[in-house]
């Protein structure tokens, strides 16, 4: 008898510590207190006037002033052959190797240290090494490849238009400037809009944080761009309500920029309004802190984003406060643009954050979030990203790999495009579900 007493205790822990796991593995599954250390945001100032509605009747691009909308274009992309305009996806250029660019970029990322010179003397220092070490958890198909590859531009193209995505938000600083850990990228961009042209894609501009950004800045931003790309048949436009068809910008890290420096740019009377001009356009702001959605408001802005994939990390990214922050976008004629992400794993290049890594769960964790973005009824979805390597959030194909030091992780037991094919399933299904809603 107390032979089978043993037996059964030893079974039921056994069973405990196993339930444990498992709930510790599908933890991401369920939004946690939010993060707010890596973006502080600023103070609160509210301003509520009279705006235009730049919420549209529809997504995707009009072909003429007279269409009302157009569901879906047909591309050579994709085993379905359609691609849907109002659904976006991040997308970078600043990778490099030797090949092209005579040295690595990006693949050989820094290990960031911590702020806390404390926490940041456990762990390691310096930076990786490719090819066989790069500052990913995971490894892609193309090997730590080169954005200046035309090939790898063809074949990021095909796998956007495979995943049905009809914009791909291209990651832009002014000519000159970079990140951190690249190299100016400008340049890039006439070959990367050629090859989303190839592909009956779009591309729209996401304005990143450089040395002395500000309203100024941005607003000489706005006038190069559409002075140089405007006219390119892969330059992105968005369809109003009020049937307005205009440029449409991503401002990444917003709330850098007070939100009275911002009205100056993006209210009617401001001192150097872009309202109303030939560069008059829709202007994304990120939010990230709760307040940030007033700030947002009082700057002028057209509507928010929330970027980040890990549930949880901030206000802005995680799942439960979408509901809420739609309604308070549709109250104030705003655009609300959830951003849903595969999963979340940056301790390739932040080793000590591994407290926001959000596991994929061979892609419930994706699903979860397409859903949760579904929920609100949005006018886009953005997917965060298509080849965002070092947060380890890209849907980009990526294989097993291992080496004397690193085991990547890899999307088995799925083949390597099984974020893509995830991600297009979405699109039609969101496409189907906004048939219902415009009834």
């Amino acid at each position: 008898m107390a032979r089978l007493r043993k037996k059964a205790c030893i079974a039921l822990f056994l069973f405990t510590l196993f339930v444990f796991g498992t709930m510790m593995g599908l933890r991401t599954l369920k939004p946690s207190d939010g993060f707010s250390d890596l973006a502080p945001g600023l103070g609160l100032l509210p301003m509520i006037g009279g705006r235009m509605d730049r919420r549209s009747v529809s997504q995707d691009v009009v072909s003429s002033p007279g269409q009302v909308r157009a569901k879906v274009v047909l591309s050579n992309s994709g085993p379905e052959g359609t691609i849907f305009y109002d659904v976006h996806i991040f997308y970078s250029v600043w990778y490099g190797n030797p090949s092209m660019d005579e040295k690595y970029m990006h693949w050989d990322h820094v290990l960031v240290p911590h702020w806390d010179p404390k926490i940041a003397a456990s762990y390691p220092k310096g930076r990786h090494m490719p090819p066989e070490d790069i500052g990913s958890s995971f490894y892609p198909e193309l090997g730590p490849y080169s954005s200046r590859d035309p090939d790898v531009l063809e074949s990021h193209m095909e796998q956007i238009g495979a995943a049905a995505a009809g914009v791909l938000v291209l990651s832009w600083y002014p000519p000159g400037l970079a990140d951190d850990n690249g190299e100016p990228t400008e340049d890039l961009v006439p070959a990367v809009l050629d090859a989303a042209h190839r592909h009956n894609l779009k591309v729209a501009f996401h304005l990143q944080p450089y040395r002395g950004r500000s309203d100024h800045s941005v607003h000489d931003n706005i006038k190069y761009i559409i002075d140089r790309y405007g006219d390119h048949g892969a330059f992105y436009k968005f369809t109003s309500s009020t049937g307005n068809i205009l440029p449409l910008f991503y401002i990444y890290d917003s709330y850098l920029t007070p939100p009275e420096n911002w009205s100056d740019l993006l209210h009617p009377t401001g001192s150097h309004s872009l309202r109303g001009t030939a560069y008059d356009s829709v202007f994304i702001a990120l939010i990230v802190e709760e307040r940030h959605k007033h700030d947002i408001l009082a700057g002028g802005f057209d509507g928010m984003y929330t970027y980040f994939a890990s549930n949880g990390f901030s206000f802005g990214s995680s799942h439960q406060n979408w509901i809420a922050v739609k309604a308070f976008c549709d109250g104030n004629n705003l655009l609300f643009i959830p951003s849903a992400g595969p999963g979340y794993i940056d301790t390739a290049v932040r080793p000590w954050n591994n407290h926001n890594t959000r596991n994929r769960v061979n892609g419930r964790y994706y699903e979860t979030a397409l859903q949760a973005a579904l929920n609100v009824r949005p006018e886009i979805v953005t997917i965060t990203s298509f080849n965002e390597w070092h947060e380890g959030t890209q849907i980009e194909r990526a294989v097993p790999k291992k080496t004397v030091t690193r085991l990547y992780l890899d999307y088995q037991p799925h083949q390597p495009e099984h974020y893509l094919e995830l991600t297009r399933r979405w699109a039609e299904q969101f496409n189907k579900e906004k048939e219902t809603w415009l009834m």
